[in-house]
């Protein structure tokens, strides 16, 4: 897999990276005390983008191994009605890349399950860590935190969507059989092509919150590879990962963005919301004013069944006027 650069970020060395972290320490300080209808301000959302490209550059990004139930609702929504769009009785393929604990996995099946009970799901989730695999497949949970997850996994759920996902045993919650049944767990790196060629092409892959904690050069190098997972017109799901980034590799590659529920699914989950501008994995706020905005904040592409030349050029056009 080879690396190539994925922006034009700022780059510093460990002194300039001594400097800049107490500027941004004032800045934080600054911004926590400013009123919310300031920081929506244009002026103010261009400073938090400058502030953010700071701290993207200067972080040390470390992989995380929780999530919750339930992250995101528009994410699978959008990924109920691809579903809900195949032929009676048919075989739908899903690959969960860095599916961690397994909660979003049986998030997507529980939405795809309730509605098309009829359809053949060949499911296949993937982690580099062995610890966090077993967990995941045993999906077996504690509402307390724990070592590996050190978050409350259920706080996102309702009482009632708790009690249609499990089954309680001895003051812990196991995921129901009609929804983990039958999945493919395994230990493997999203980056190695090998495994790409061992699970063969999936009719939607989901890649989300883990290139985000790569270095960005190495990030972009990866998200490149992942086409390799798809079969050609498969859907691509990749949030939790730099903008800058996937802006790059999208319009490289042709990627159509899939622009149904892109506000809902950008905003929908609130932690990485929140979070911006001050934490690398942070999102900015959607601006519609942005000429490549569609493809910019899609977290949905349709990978191997291209834009035109012209629609490429013409986005690619969009993306450099406004960067200019």
């Amino acid at each position: 897999m080879s690396e190539s650069p994925a922006n034009n970020q700022p780059k510093f060395g460990p002194l300039r990276r001594r400097l800049v972290r107490p500027f941004l320490r004032v800045n934080e300080s600054i911004w926590s005390r400013l009123p919310p209808s300031w920081k929506t301000t244009r002026l103010m959302s261009s400073y938090g983008g400058f502030l953010n490209s700071l701290v993207r550059s200067t972080a040390d990004r470390t992989q995380f191994h929780g999530t919750f139930f339930m992250r995101n609702r528009a994410e699978i929504e959008m990924i109920r009605s691809i579903a809900l769009e195949r032929p009676p009785d048919s075989t739908l393929k899903l690959t969960v890349l860095a599916c961690s604990n397994g909660a979003e996995v049986y998030s997507i099946l529980s939405g795809i399950r309730s509605a098309r009970p009829d359809l053949k799901l060949d499911v296949h989730a993937i982690d580099i860590s062995p610890d966090i695999i077993e967990v995941a497949k045993q999906g077996l949970y504690s509402p307390e935190k724990t070592s590996l997850v050190g978050e409350n996994i259920f706080e996102r759920l309702t009482k009632g969507e708790v009690s249609e996902l499990f089954n309680q045993e001895n003051g812990k919650f196991r995921i129901k059989e009609w929804i983990a049944q039958g999945i493919n767990w395994r230990v493997g790196d999203a980056g190695d092509s090998m495994l790409a060629e061992s699970l063969g092409a999936a009719d939607i892959v989901v890649a989300n919150k883990f290139l985000c904690h790569m270095q960005p050069s190495k990030a972009e190098a990866c998200l490149r590879e992942l086409v390799s997972f798809l079969k050609a017109g498969g859907y691509l799901l990749v949030s939790g990962v730099d903008l800058d980034v996937r802006t790059k590799v999208a319009l490289d590659l042709g990627w159509k963005p899939v622009t149904n529920l892109v506000a809902e699914i950008h905003d929908g989950d609130p932690s990485v919301r929140r979070d911006w501008p001050w934490r690398y994995w942070g999102l900015e706020p959607l601006d519609v004013k942005r000429k490549d905005w569609k493809t910019r904040y899609a977290a949905f592409f349709q990978v191997g069944s291209p834009l035109t030349e012209r629609q490429q050029a013409s986005a690619l056009e969009d993306s450099v006027a406004h960067s200019a």
